[in-house]
């Protein structure tokens, strides 16, 4: 007869050891990983802006998001971070930039923020004295603003004469388009009272040279500046990836760099002394033409040549910009192109029969117009090359339609708003100034835009960018309602704006700018929610930990009592 007490008492203790039977299976069966991180906030900033709890990494790719739940039952991992409500997002982006000219200036004078030319001389002296320059010597500085000064006025060398008779001195102003030099520095490049070149201005007064060199005259005195040696540039360039990697940049996007170059960065990358991805812009010169035009880009895990950059203008804060009317705080003078409509209607096809992008600095309303025709009669109509505007920074509204009709893309840089617009309506006029800047109007032309800074042209920080593109306003709340509000982003315009749409600005959006399954495991972990918390709380924000390809490359430092 069935014993219905030997059953109700074996019957716990069986499903015991099945259910131990079967977690003993499970814990078997779970997938192998490299890293976990779970209770997070993770903001994917995929097309649908998912948010997640956890993701797994192997082998520096994302293997799966979804809940801590369901990825801790399936997954383990080497390493498990457990972010504690911590916010994660992809890893910033920098859409244009100038990574190499960053990490040179680190080496050099800083002049940013100095208010008045005195003050500048003086930051030289300071430097030449702390590096004991001996006779000879070249030193270079960079971040001047004329337009910061109670007079701004372009400077005059005198002083830099008087206290440097005996060493080359070339100081570049903060947007890269000007520089003042000694009269040192001038007699090495040899450049003579009177001097003329197309597309600059080598400014003489009296029939006495001032030392200032605006846009392409700039060429004349840095062919004169030799050639950093190899551990400097390596040192330059690593000190650079430190300080990105400090603000949760994962990638940047180089504009304007030539074969050499390129050739040393691949090389530290490919020993592993350089973990940064680069995309590069090649400049506009002849021998980047003859060689990679036949080659065709060049892509490794890390580095992605795949761009020429051009200039059509200088820039605004110089004059040097080229606008369809004169400049309202100089009515004799228009600004200028760097080179004639012809030299575009050329070298731009040979492009356009490449694999590569083409991406054309233009400023002034008049040098957009240019490179916007020029590239809508070779582009034709709506099309997938991407091709760029860099800075897109003051438009006549008739002419808006171009990036959305030929699928321009405008890269822009929002702290150029708040940088400028204390002087920009003296320079543009009330009217004109409501076309500048224009980077809601911008984004609606092709629903997606890449942000980035431009540094050393403006502050590295990708949260500056943040603030300026939603709130236009300075550090300070200026102005109240934000310059020229109409035109700010929304957040989550913004971030993906340094994410997602960055990467598609070079063809990267399926290997990075998101945190998704199959995509290289870059990510940055904050101790402010970007997303939620008061816009003024974003500029005190500050990077946790940087990972690029699951490797955890930044620690914010531990702070001490």
């Amino acid at each position: 007869m069935f014993n219905m007490r030997f059953v109700r008492t074996i019957m716990p203790v069986a499903f015991c050891l099945l259910f131990t039977q079967f977690m003993i299976i499970s814990c078997k069966f779970r997938q192998k990983a490299d890293l976990i991180v779970h209770h997070a906030v993770i903001y994917t900033a995929d097309t649908a802006f998912s948010v997640a709890e956890a993701m797994v990494v192997r082998d520096g790719k994302i293997i799966a998001v979804g809940t801590n739940d369901d990825i801790l039952k399936e997954f383990e991992a080497t390493e498990e971070k457990n972010a504690a409500g911590k916010t994660i997002y992809p890893g910033f982006i920098d859409a244009h930039a100038h990574f190499v000219g960053f990490g040179m200036s680190l080496q050099q004078v800083d002049l940013t923020g100095t208010t008045s030319w005195e003050e500048c001389v003086d930051q030289v002296k300071i430097f030449a004295k702390a590096k004991n320059m001996a006779p000879g010597e070249w030193i270079q500085g960079r971040g001047w603003d004329q337009n910061k000064w109670v007079l701004a006025n372009f400077p005059i060398k005198d002083l830099l004469d008087t206290f440097f008779p005996n060493n080359p001195v070339a100081l570049v102003r903060i947007d890269g388009h000007a520089l003042i030099a000694n009269q040192a520095a001038l007699d090495l490049a040899k450049i003579k009272p009177g001097c003329v070149i197309e597309g600059g201005t080598v400014e003489t007064i009296g029939g006495k040279l001032t030392g200032i060199l605006v846009d392409n005259a700039e060429s004349l005195v840095k062919q004169a500046i030799p050639t950093p040696s190899n551990e400097r540039f390596k040192a330059a360039l690593l000190a650079a990836q430190e300080k990105c990697f400090a603000f949760g940049l994962t990638t940047v996007v180089d504009c304007g760099l030539g074969l050499d170059v390129v050739t040393e960065i691949d090389s530290l990358q490919q020993s592993s002394a350089l973990k940064m991805r680069i995309v590069i812009m090649l400049s506009d010169d002849a021998s980047n033409y003859d060689h990679y035009l036949k080659t065709g880009p060049y892509k490794t895990q890390r580095l992605n040549v795949n761009a020429f950059k051009l200039y059509a203008d200088g820039a605004l804060g110089s004059r040097g910009a080229c606008l369809l009317k004169p400049y309202n705080d100089k009515p004799d003078w228009q600004g200028f192109l760097l080179k004639d409509r012809k030299y575009f209607e050329t070298i731009l096809p040979r492009i356009y029969d490449s694999k590569f992008q083409a991406c054309t600095h233009a400023i002034g309303d008049s040098g957009n117009r240019m490179i916007l025709q020029v590239y809508a009669n070779i582009l034709k109509g709506k099309n997938d090359r991407r091709w760029r505007v860099e800075h897109a920074q003051v438009l006549n509204a008739n002419d808006l339609h171009y990036f959305g009709d030929y699928s321009i893309i405008p890269s822009v840089q929002p702290t150029h708003a708040t940088s400028d617009m204390y002087w920009a309506n003296d320079r543009l006029g009330a009217e004109r100034v409501k076309g500048a800047y224009a980077y809601q109007q911008l984004l609606q032309q092709n629903n997606w835009i890449p942000l980035g800074t431009d540094f050393p042209v403006e502050d590295i920080s990708p949260f500056k960018t943040f603030f300026a593109a939603v709130s236009r306003q300075d550090a300070s709340g200026f102005p109240t309602w934000g310059f020229q509000p109409e035109n700010a982003l929304t957040r989550r315009q913004t971030l993906w704006g340094m994410t997602l749409w960055a990467a598609k600005g070079s063809f990267e959006e399926k290997e990075i700018g998101s945190l998704e399954k199959g995509k290289n495991a870059d990510f940055i972990m904050l101790d402010t929610n970007l997303l939620q918390c008061p816009i003024h709380d974003v500029l005190n924000a500050h990077i946790l930990a940087t990972y690029v390809n699951g490797e955890k490359v930044y620690e914010l430092p531990p702070k001490f009592p």
